[in-house]
């Protein structure tokens, strides 16, 4: 069976303060994509946890699958293992949260396949140990965040299409957050502000004057619909109201970009897949 691990995008990013352990409070929407990666997984009865893929520049204990999948392990104690397969469309450090939500599928389908009978709370808590993004894709909707990132409202959101590029560049995330001219006292604002046209991603400015390739795909993007950064990029995004529209600016800019078209979507495919394992176990 293959587990769908989908894209995300931020439609706005704003810092409203700092907590005492350093951590950024935050307020966004994430959009859930149409696009992501798949995962497989064959189930071991030795309870060894291994990976049939290699990440480029990324080791074993690195990986956030292979760590999300001890992690649950060792949270149950789980004497069954597994060989995972993945196979990534989405783009290393584009702020798209491919890393998570590879994580996050993880977590949900040994879960199932292991019959460990975690909550979607307790799942929730383990994710969030492995990152901020992770919560909002075992939740599975498209959702207004606060806090790290962990305290989700879900929104039915347009399902619009985007284009998304993502510039060949290497953005570290914790440079983006230690810069000086970030902005982390931006005021709260409300869903229905959001709704109103009010938001923006405030690391915007910070990538875009350290990194020219990134302003450059916002510029591109740009003489066809608005464009903006989702996370702390690299990748920037443009919303469509139709495919073929989308389709169109996509061609022009596949000759110079990588990237990519999707249509948002406000329930993950991960939980119509969960489903129906549960329906046929």
């Amino acid at each position: 069976m293959i587990w769908p691990a989908p894209a995300k995008l931020n439609l706005f990013l704003h810092i409203t303060g700092r907590r005492e352990d350093g951590y950024h409070l935050l307020q966004t929407v994430f959009q859930l994509l149409d696009y992501g990666d798949e995962l497989e997984f064959e189930i071991t009865q030795d309870g060894t946890i291994t990976r049939s893929y290699e990440l480029t520049g990324v080791s074993e204990d690195a990986d956030l699958v292979i760590r999300a999948a001890r992690l649950l392990q060792q949270h149950t104690a789980s004497q069954q293992g597994a060989n995972i397969t993945l196979r990534k469309r989405i783009p290393a450090g584009g702020g798209l949260g491919g890393g998570s939500s590879d994580a996050a599928t993880a977590l949900v389908a040994l879960n199932q396949l292991w019959q460990c009978g975690l909550s979607d709370d307790e799942l929730a808590r383990l994710g969030l140990g492995l990152g901020a993004d992770v919560p909002v894709f075992l939740a599975g909707q498209s959702a207004w965040a606060e806090g790290v990132g962990e305290r989700l409202e879900p929104m039915t959101l347009p399902e619009d299409w985007f284009v998304v590029l993502t510039p060949e560049v290497n953005i570290s995330t914790a440079e983006v957050f230690s810069d000086p001219q970030l902005i982390r006292d931006s005021s709260p604002i409300t869903i229905r502000d959001f709704l109103k046209g009010r938001g923006r991603n405030v690391c915007e400015a910070v990538v875009t004057a350290r990194y020219p390739e990134v302003a450059g795909a916002i510029a591109a993007l740009g003489q066809f619909a608005p464009a903006s950064m989702t996370g702390t990029g690299a990748s920037v995004f443009a919303r469509f109201d139709d495919e073929a529209s989308a389709r169109q600016a996509w061609a022009t800019l596949a000759q110079q970009w990588q990237g990519f078209v999707a249509r948002g979507i406000n329930q993950s495919p991960l939980l119509t897949v969960l489903q129906a394992t549960r329906k046929s176990g």
